[in-house]
């Protein structure tokens, strides 16, 4: 594994919880539950069960291995160090481009809730700035503002749950009404497919294992933790919005929590609506960034991406060139395309990821492995199973994403081999 400058350990477990969280409290969490909906109507909670437990097995295999190799890049490092290079490659490109377009996507999604449309794209470029001056100038920085934004989404979504249980429209009876699912049971995988990606966020924090003191105590609680902590987030409000809009309300719903608090008398709610998904959406993007600009400094480190992007500022000890092409390269995007209906290939890429760490994690030897083999077994499973559930322009636009990976990475291997040969 190859090392240059160092990051520094500047985080503690509650530091890693909150990042975790305020990746997963994204703004999905505004906009998820209405497809999931429709693919599985009240099976949705069998849906949100089945994410969650494909996310656990995934959860515990990022825990182990960045316990093991606690540095920057995630699954980039934990597939080249357990699997070869081309595994590692293959998670990293995957993990860097799509979340790219996801940094994009929140940005606009951000700027949709917060500004009128004809100022969205200027103001999602200026977040894109915002969040990066402030990862820039360090982890802490990038943790206390974390903090704040969790405690904003999460008051907001108590006064969701708390508007919508209270206005008058909530029916228990709705949650007992089992009807066969829509799509069958294709719909319900379906679903835990949709509902998997808001709870991909826990993977920031393995990409930080840089930055994390003790990592090997500190990761293998913090995960979970958060994890599980999004888990019941999730669980009340689907209770909540299942109870209030019905299964076939939640499917029609463009803005499910808007729509919950909207069917009663609490309209003061809906404002609450819109800073929540704002605050959600501004949380994702900085999480975002920081696990990028971490897993592009440890492809540079290896050749896989400009070495440039292995520079660490001497101050802030952050990943400060990769940050900034980051930066550069979101605001390009968002300024000049509209990428939140476009980025099937992300949840492919997220996918692939995944399917990494768990065979990696399968690798490990006895003395290193705290949860049992077969979580990692029944990990790359799932991952199998919801890739397989994916529309099929997203599968399409994912093999391509990651083809146009190999070749460049192949033609960059020929050009240093034949620069070896030059030299001699």
């Amino acid at each position: 594994m190859s090392t240059g400058p160092q990051l520094a350990r500047r985080l503690g477990t509650a530091d890693a919880v909150l990042i975790g969280l305020g990746s997963m409290l994204g703004a999905g969490v505004f906009a998820a539950f209405a497809p999931a909906a429709g693919a599985a109507g009240t099976w949705l909670l069998v849906g949100l069960a089945l994410a969650a437990g494909v996310a656990y097995c995934n959860a515990t295999a990022s825990a182990q291995l960045a316990a093991q190799y606690p540095t920057s890049g995630g699954t980039y490092v934990y597939g080249r160090e357990r699997l070869g290079a081309w595994w590692g490659f293959l998670a990293g490109w995957a993990f860097v481009v799509g979340k790219t377009a996801s940094c994009a996507a929140m940005a606009l999604t951000f700027a949709a809730y917060a500004v009128p449309a004809g100022w969205q794209r200027p103001a999602a470029a200026a977040a894109v700035l915002a969040l990066t001056a402030v990862n820039y100038r360090g982890i802490t920085r990038t943790a206390g503002l974390t903090r704040v934004l969790v405690t904003v989404v999460l008051l907001a979504l108590a006064g969701v749950v708390a508007a919508s249980l209270g206005g008058g429209a909530a029916d228990a009876g709705r949650l007992t009404a089992w009807a066969p699912p829509p799509e069958g049971w294709y719909g319900v995988l379906q679903s835990a497919g949709l509902l998997f990606f808001a709870f991909a966020g826990y993977a920031r924090i393995a990409t930080m294992g840089e930055e994390v003191r003790d990592p090997a105590r500190t990761i293998p609680r913090a995960i979970p933790l958060a994890l599980g902590l999004a888990v019941a987030v999730y669980a009340i409000l689907a209770v909540t919005t299942l109870a209030v809009l019905g299964p076939e309300g939640l499917a029609r719903a463009r803005a499910p929590l808007a729509a919950a608090v909207g069917t009663g008398d609490a309209d003061w709610a809906v404002p609450v609506v819109r800073i929540g998904a704002a605050a959600a959406a501004l949380g994702a993007l900085l999480a975002l960034i920081a696990g990028i600009g971490r897993t592009a400094l440890a492809m540079a480190r290896e050749g896989d991406l400009p070495r440039g992007l292995a520079a660490v500022h001497p101050r802030f000890r952050v990943p400060h060139h990769a940050e900034v092409a980051l930066a550069l390269v979101v605001c390009g995007l968002v300024l000049a395309v509209d990428v939140r209906s476009a980025i099937g290939f992300s949840s492919f890429g997220v996918l692939l990821y995944y399917l990494v760490a768990n065979v990696a994690a399968l690798t490990q030897p006895a003395d290193r492995r705290r949860w049992p083999r077969v979580l990692q077994v029944a990990g790359a499973a799932g991952c199998l199973v919801l890739v397989a559930t994916l529309p099929w322009p997203a599968v399409l636009a994912g093999v391509a994403v990651v083809g146009a990976g190999i070749v460049l990475r192949l033609v960059r291997l020929r050009l240093t081999r034949a620069e070896g040969r030059g030299s001699d």
